[in-house]
């Protein structure tokens, strides 16, 4: 392997002298490689990937509404200059996210959430505050920066998230994680620019509690979790009610908004929880009633399910196995491509098949000169991988698990299971599963809201759930007249 030669601090010194830029809200000098040109790049890049991967909510009311909040904030915003994009997509984890360049993304779980329209404003604000201040651009400067001053240290070594994930680095920025430093300042440009289009900010510390419980009471998320690396919750509800309270003074703002009963009768109907359209796990097994089509997944795995793709994996990541459409016109042909696309060479293949249905099983590894780079740069042992090529309803499916060299042998047993068991799925209670839906309803006796829930036939087990879902407590009295979300079929 040749030497690398180390950057001189001379050089390092003048990359740092033509990378310093004035941050828009700060105006002080931070150290950035990455131009708005670049930023703008990112997110062009990173947004139809987005979309593709999770699709957008089919809410035409609700696409607007986030689109025209935006676009009013944004006027008021340290960088008003960007085109900036505005959308909601179809994932029920509660998170809202941003990619650089003026590109925020608010899931539909995120939205069931939100109890007034002044929630939705800070959260909103919070993300667009991200933009603003150049967080994600400055990460991705820190890393360059590393790379130069550590003088050209070691290439991560690849893992098997590289074929499972679909994404490509441009959508990767989307996980980037921001320090807590960051948030506390996306948190007061938050409060700065919801106040300045209207909207009473205290509100949104109170949406940090619901937050902390929802994820306390789930533990599962698809998409990077909003509250990873956020300040203390307890600390972050008295900043941010503070710092409301200063920006109400500051620009002499009266009536500022809450917008609690608009906001909860623009989501009357809007999907709670996963869509059975889009595929739904019950007792360990995928069921997707669109397709018609079932497959065990493997006891103890986690999963994510989008609409390209469901990958499912043990906590400890020592495995992957995903489901895909393949690519092609014969079993042959979407084999030749999916080892070809994932640098891949086949060791075995045979025909086979898979509950009446014509099968393609490919045992494949990486290609030799895949293997060869990942030695020269002393990096994972090779990766070993079993794929179902299977012909049904008119598409060829690919189920792949993927392991190490090592432990394939260990995971076969698994892989080939999970393969053999797709069927065609014929349950018509499955076929015909309703999504659950936030309704919205008026009170008229008054009373706690565990009484008031129970006036709705909700189940006793789902009260801590519809507690969070509204921003409540069980033993909070609620007026007559007042409106409450339930979830109904």
């Amino acid at each position: 392997m040749k030497k690398l030669l180390p950057y001189s601090l001379a050089t390092a010194a003048i990359l740092l002298f033509n990378s310093c830029a004035t941050n828009p809200v700060t105006g002080k000098r931070d150290i950035n490689f990455v131009s708005e040109d670049q930023e703008v790049a990112m997110g062009m890049q990173a947004d139809p990937q987005i979309v593709a991967q999770y699709g957008l909510v089919e809410n035409p009311t609700l696409q607007r509404f986030i689109q025209e909040k935006g676009q009013q904030m944004a006027a008021v915003s340290h960088r008003p200059n960007l085109k900036y994009e505005f959308k909601i997509v179809d994932s029920p984890i509660l998170n809202a996210f941003a990619v650089p360049g003026g590109y925020v993304y608010f899931t539909r779980g995120i939205m069931a959430h939100f109890n007034s329209e002044a929630q939705f404003a800070g959260v909103l604000g919070h993300e667009i505050g991200h933009i603003t201040a150049r967080h994600s651009a400055q990460q991705q400067s820190k890393s360059t920066l590393a790379q130069v001053l550590l003088m050209g240290g070691m290439i991560a070594s690849p893992t098997l998230a590289q074929y499972g994930d679909v994404l490509s680095q441009g959508a990767g920025l989307m996980f980037l994680k921001f320090g807590r430093d960051d948030e506390r300042q996306s948190d007061e440009l938050g409060v700065e620019y919801s106040t300045k289009i209207g909207y009473d900010a205290s509100h949104m510390a109170d949406f940090f509690q619901t937050l902390q419980r929802q994820g306390q009471q789930s533990g599962q998320q698809e998409l990077p979790g909003f509250l990873s690396t956020h300040p203390n919750p307890g600390d972050r509800y008295n900043t941010v009610h503070q710092l409301a309270a200063q920006w109400k003074q500051k620009t002499n703002a009266t009536n500022l908004k809450e917008g609690r009963d608009s906001y909860l009768r623009m989501i009357d109907g809007l999907i709670y929880g996963e869509d059975p359209k889009q595929g739904f796990v019950e007792n360990s097994v995928f069921y997707h009633p669109d397709l018609k089509f079932q497959f065990p997944i493997p006891t103890g795995w986690q999963y994510q399910n989008t609409p390209q793709q469901v990958q499912m994996a043990p906590q400890d990541g020592k495995a992957l196995m995903f489901l895909r459409l393949a690519q092609g016109t014969s079993l042959e042909a979407a084999a030749q491509k999916m080892l070809q696309d994932n640098q891949l060479q086949a060791v075995e293949s045979r025909q086979v098949t898979v509950n009446g249905l014509p099968a393609l099983a490919v045992v494949a590894q990486q290609a030799a000169q895949q293997q060869q780079q990942q030695q020269t740069q002393q990096q994972a042992e090779p990766i070993q991988a079993l794929s179902y090529f299977i012909q049904y309803g008119g598409n060829i499916y690919n189920i792949t698990g993927v392991t190490t060299a090592s432990a394939f042998n260990t995971y076969f047993p698994t892989f080939s299971g999970t393969a053999q068991n797709f069927r065609q799925l014929t349950d018509p209670e499955k076929l015909n599963r309703k999504p659950e839906v936030v309704r919205i309803k008026t009170v008229r006796t008054p009373g706690t809201l565990s009484q008031v829930l129970q006036s709705f036939n909700v189940p006793s087990k789902r009260f801590e759930e519809m507690a969070i879902l509204n921003g409540m407590q069980l033993s909070d009295r609620i007026a007559a007249n007042t409106l409450i979300k339930v979830v109904e079929k």
